[in-house]
């Protein structure tokens, strides 16, 4: 079975599919390797892939050609969709939802596709977890872009013209992106806060350093109980100066206790009710704290959707001028209201920077990590049908009632199995 790796053609894209080290992992299990002249960029050499075993051709055609898996970065153009043929696999990152009309022509051209997007977040896909690998990357670039971008030092500093403070440093969404940038901001010397809509995120925040923003913990402190402590007052109040301390204690009747029959059955519509009515407090709450941010970092992005508007133009308004927002989210529509991808936008002395494509920044661990991912994925969806252990007939093993093979396989067999990209394609036609 042969694995192949093109040069990525799209604009900026500095990644290759696999580098030499997992090419040699990949050999020695007994995968042939073919790769494009010039894959690896600068970084990785045709002959450092030659030296781990594989066989270097000059034109993308002739990897196409061969290879039974196509390892790629970025999904393919109209022309690299030309060179597929029918029952070959493409592994690459191919966001269905918001490209219907790419898959639907892998799909009839005959190719199995895998997408990198839809690998499930369980404990046994995280080791081809591709999408979580390229979230640390952007998670600390966006980290380092803010600093840079920022017109202070991010640490306090002692100096003999005074002392400065440390940056006050917001993280939207604590997910692998939001954490690896609380992580850096945290050993730069800000003061990091965090806020996710999730509360059970809460830990990790805080585990990295960060104040997480929750409206709760701004309200007064109540006993475990939920009552407030009882004064006695009056003649009560009289006894217990005398010294007859058991008047302290409130009378039996002050309270009434609902049956927990009588909470079970309003207990439903009070969590709705709670939780839009938390959601509100922590609205209220992020706002008043934008005032005292020097820097806003957001991340939160959903695979296959438009990312989620988190800071709006009144939000901006209210940062100190020479603030920075960095937004993860700008390839996806952004989740600040005034982001443009590519970009930094000024708005009232607020520099809004709309990064894209971060991963590919760092290529050299970036390509290290994906390739990684790669090398077990590959391993997942194919098996050695060689009755002699010392012999070798590694054949694809496509078996759909895998949790892993069903959610990340998205075309095959000239059909599309992703529902959400199937249903975008109905939107669209």
């Amino acid at each position: 079975m042969k694995v192949g790796i093109v040069r990525e053609v799209a604009e900026g894209e500095r990644r290759v599919g696999l580098v030499p080290e997992t090419v040699g992992r990949l050999v020695k299990d007994g995968f042939e390797v073919v790769v494009e002249s010039g894959a690896g960029r600068d970084y990785n050499l045709d002959e450092n892939y030659e030296d781990a075993g594989a066989t270097v051709v000059e034109g993308a055609e002739d990897v196409y050609g061969g290879a039974d898996i196509v390892v790629k970065v970025q999904s393919p153009t109209e022309e690299e969709i030309g060179h597929l043929r029918e029952g070959q696999v493409l592994i690459c990152f191919l966001n269905g939802p918001q490209e219907p009309e790419l898959v639907e022509k892998l799909a009839d051209a005959g190719v199995t596709v895998f997408s990198n997007e839809a690998v499930p977040r369980t404990s046994a896909a995280q080791a081809m977890d591709a999408l979580s690998s390229m979230g640390s990357i952007a998670g600390y670039k966006c980290a380092l872009i803010a600093s840079d971008t920022l017109g202070k030092y991010v640490p306090m500093l002692s100096t003999a013209a005074g002392t400065t403070k440390a940056a006050n440093v917001m993280v939207f969404g604590v997910a692998v992106a939001g954490l690896q940038a609380m992580a850096i901001m945290n050993r730069l010397g800000g003061e990091v806060f965090a806020y996710d809509i999730r509360p059970e995120t809460k830990e990790q925040a805080q585990s990295l350093g960060a104040t997480f923003i929750d409206s709760d913990d701004e309200k007064e402190d109540e006993e475990e109980d939920g009552f407030e402590e009882y004064e006695p007052t009056g003649w009560r109040k009289l006894m217990t100066s005398l010294g007859f301390y058991s008047y302290a204690e409130p009378p039996r009747d002050q309270y009434i206790v609902e049956d927990e029959e009588d909470e079970e059955d309003d207990s439903a519509e009070e969590d709705e009710e709670w939780s839009q009515e938390k959601l509100d407090e922590d609205q209220k709450l992020i706002r008043e704290r934008m005032r005292e941010m020097d820097i806003v970092i957001t991340t939160a992005l959903v695979p296959g959707r438009k990312a989620p508007q988190l800071v709006d133009k009144d939000m901006v308004e209210r940062m100190k001028p020479g603030s920075v927002i960095v937004d993860l989210a700008a390839e996806s529509g952004g989740n600040c209201e005034l982001t443009e991808a590519g970009e930094t936008v000024e708005h009232e002395g607020v520099r809004i920077v709309g990064p894209v494509n971060l991963p590919s920044t760092m290529p050299i661990h970036a390509s290290q990590l994906y390739s990684r991912n790669m090398y077990n994925l590959i391993g997942h969806i194919t098996e050695d049908e060689a009755e002699d252990k010392d012999e070798k007939d590694l054949r694809l093993n496509l078996d759909f009632e895998d949790e892993i093979i069903s959610e990340t396989c998205i075309a095959h067999g000239g059909e599309i199995r992703h529902e959400p990209t199937w249903e975008a394609l109905q939107e669209a036609g």
